[in-house]
C-alpha cells in the first residue's frame, strides 16, 4: 500500500485542513507514513501570513527533496495559493494545488483529475481554471483558481502531535471578510464561510463517544460563524452555536479560540462566565494601542473599544486567561504610536501575548505604504513587548499558588531533577506540572504549590 504524509505550517486553520487531508487519502485507500522520508506522495500545507512561513516552506522543500528524491512532492495552503508560479518554480515540486483546489486534492495527486460539483469526474485538460504543462515541457501542473468563488469548507479535528489523546481542535469557520491592510489572509483563504450546525455538533459527539474530554472550537474569523448560513428563523451566531454545543451534546469542556473583539458581545461574555463547561479563556486581538495605527490597518474598533471589552471580560471572570495578538512596526508607526500600545498592555490584565512584527506581504495595502519602520527598530519592539508579557504572565501565575485549579491531564510526562510530572493544562489556559504520572485526557482538580520554569507545579487528584 503506498503511504502518504502531510506536512503542515502555521495557524490551527492550517492544521485542520491538513487532517481533513489526511481523511482524503485515507479513503484512497492510502496509509499514513510515519515521516516524510518514508512517503511516495508528501503533501507540503503552507502557510504565508509573514515571509518567515514562506521561507520555512521552501527550505522543508529543500530538505525533503535530499531526505527522499522519489517522493512526490505537493504543496498546498496559502502560500501556493498566493505564489503558485512562485512555488512551482522551486526544484522538487510535482504539483501546486490551491486552497482554491484542497478539497479535491488527493484526487488531483493520485489520478490527475478532479470532482465536479454533480460528482462526475474532469480529466486535468479539461480544467479551464488550472494550467496544464506543454509537451516536453519542465513546468509543473498548478490547480488554483479565484478563492472568493470558493465556498468548500475543509473540517476534521486536529490533534495536537505531543497530545493526540488531548484537546481535538474542530474548525468550524474559515475565510474573512474583513480587509486589515496589512492581512493577506482573506486572499488567500477567500470569503467567511460557516461549517453547518449538523455537522459541528456531529463532529463533537463523535468526539465525545471517542473519549475526548475537551473541544476546541476555532476559525479564521470565528466570531463571524453563521453569518453566511441561509436558513429561516434567527441569524445563526456564535453564541447560538455555543448554546446549541452545551445542549445537543455531553462535551465536558469547551474552549473558544481567537475571537474578534468587536464579537465578544455582552451575551458571548455572559455565556463563557456562566456556564462550568466553558473554558475561563479569552483570545481578543489587539494589534495596537494606538488610534491613528488602528486606522490606518483599517481595524473596526478603537482602542477605547478594545480597553472596554478587556474590562467587561475581566470583571465577568477575573481568573479568565485574557491573550491578545499586537503588530509593532506596522508602517508609519512612531515612538509615541508604539508607546500608547505599551501603555495599554501594561494597564490590561492581560495574562499573555502573542507579538507579532509587522512582515510586509506581497499584494497587500500595506506592502506599498510610506515609511516602513526599520526591521532594527520594530524587533526591539516586540523585545520591549515580550518582555512586558512575560512579567504579566509571571505575576498572573504566582496568583495561583496556594489555589486549588481544574486542570486536564496531556499525553507528556517528563522529569524536573526532582521526580516524574505530568502535564497538564488549567481551564485558565496555564501549563501545570502535576508532580507523578498521570493518565491523560483526565479532569482533575489540582492544588498549585510553586512556579517553576514558566509553568505552574503542584498536586492532584484533590478531594474538596
Amino acid at each position: 500500500m503506498s503511504a502518504y504524509y502531510v506536512e503542515n505550517f502555521g495557524c490551527r486553520a492550517t492544521q485542520a485542513d491538513g487532517a481533513a487531508l489526511e481523511r482524503q487519502f485515507e479513503e484512497h485507500g492510502l496509509a499514513r507514513a510515519s515521516s516524510p522520508a518514508h512517503a511516495a506522495v508528501v503533501v507540503l500545507n503552507t502557510c504565508t501570513v509573514t515571509a518567515a512561513a514562506d521561507q520555512d516552506a521552501r527550505a522543508a522543500i529543500r530538505r525533503l527533496q535530499r531526505q527522499n528524491p522519489e517522493a512526490k512532492i505537493v504543496v498546498t495552503g496559502c502560500y501556493a495559493q498566493r505564489a503558485p508560479e512562485e512555488v512551482a518554480a522551486l526544484a522538487g515540486v510535482s504539483l501546486v494545488i490551491g486552497n482554491s483546489h484542497k478539497h479535491q486534492l488527493a484526487e488531483i495527486a493520485l489520478h490527475g483529475r478532479t470532482m465536479a460539483s454533480a460528482g462526475t469526474l474532469i480529466p486535468v485538460d479539461m480544467l479551464t481554471s488550472c494550467r496544464e504543462p506543454g509537451p516536453g515541457s519542465d513546468e509543473r501542473p498548478i490547480f488554483v483558481s479565484d478563492i472568493f468563488a470558493h465556498t468548500e469548507l475543509l473540517a476534521a479535528p486536529v490533534f495536537d502531535a505531543a497530545n493526540e489523546r488531548t484537546r481535538p481542535n474542530l474548525k468550524v469557520q474559515d475565510g474573512c471578510d474583513n480587509r486589515c491592510l496589512f492581512c493577506v489572509i482573506p486572499y488567500v483563504r477567500g470569503q467567511s464561510r460557516s461549517l453547518d450546525l449538523g455537522r459541528i455538533i456531529g463532529e463533537v459527539n463523535a468526539l465525545v463517544e471517542s473519549g475526548y474530554r475537551e473541544v476546541v472550537i476555532s476559525g479564521i474569523n470565528l466570531g463571524r460563524w453563521g453569518r453566511d448560513l441561509g436558513v429561516r428563523g434567527p441569524q445563526p451566531t456564535l453564541e447560538s452555536l455555543i448554546r446549541a454545543i452545551l445542549a445537543e451534546t455531553s462535551l465536558e469542556k469547551l474552549r473558544i479560540s481567537s475571537v474578534e473583539p468587536m464579537d465578544w458581545s455582552d451575551e458571548l461574555i455572559s455565556l463563557v462566565a456562566q456556564s462550568p463547561r466553558i473554558a475561563r479563556h479569552a483570545h481578543v486581538p489587539m494589534q495596537s494601542g494606538s488610534d491613528a495605527v488602528l486606522r490606518r490597518m483599517h481595524r473596526k474598533y478603537r482602542p477605547w473599544h478594545y480597553r472596554e471589552k478587556i474590562e467587561k471580560i475581566h470583571a465577568a471572570m477575573p481568573g479568565a486567561a485574557i491573550g491578545a495578538d499586537v503588530m509593532v512596526g506596522f508602517p508609519g508607526e512612531t515612538d509615541a504610536e508604539f508607546e500608547a500600545t505599551r501603555r495599554m498592555i501594561e494597564d490590561l490584565p492581560f495574562t499573555y501575548l502573542h507579538v507579532f512584527t509587522y512582515s510586509p506581504r506581497p499584494g497587500t495595502p500595506a506592502a506599498g505604504m510610506p515609511n516602513q519602520v526599520p526591521i532594527h527598530v520594530a524587533r526591539e519592539r516586540n523585545r520591549i513587548l515580550r518582555e512586558l508579557a512575560a512579567a504579566k504572565k509571571l505575576a498572573f501565575m504566582r496568583g495561583f499558588v496556594g489555589e486549588m485549579v481544574d486542570a486536564i491531564t496531556l499525553n507528556v510526562v517528563g522529569n524536573d531533577g526532582c521526580g516524574e510530572f505530568t502535564e497538564a493544562l488549567t481551564d485558565n489556559y496555564l501549563k501545570l506540572r502535576l508532580r507523578g504520572r498521570h493518565e491523560a485526557n483526565r479532569w482533575m482538580c489540582a492544588r498549585v504549590d510553586d512556579v517553576v520554569d514558566g509553568a505552574l507545579a503542584g498536586v492532584g487528584p484533590i478531594s474538596i
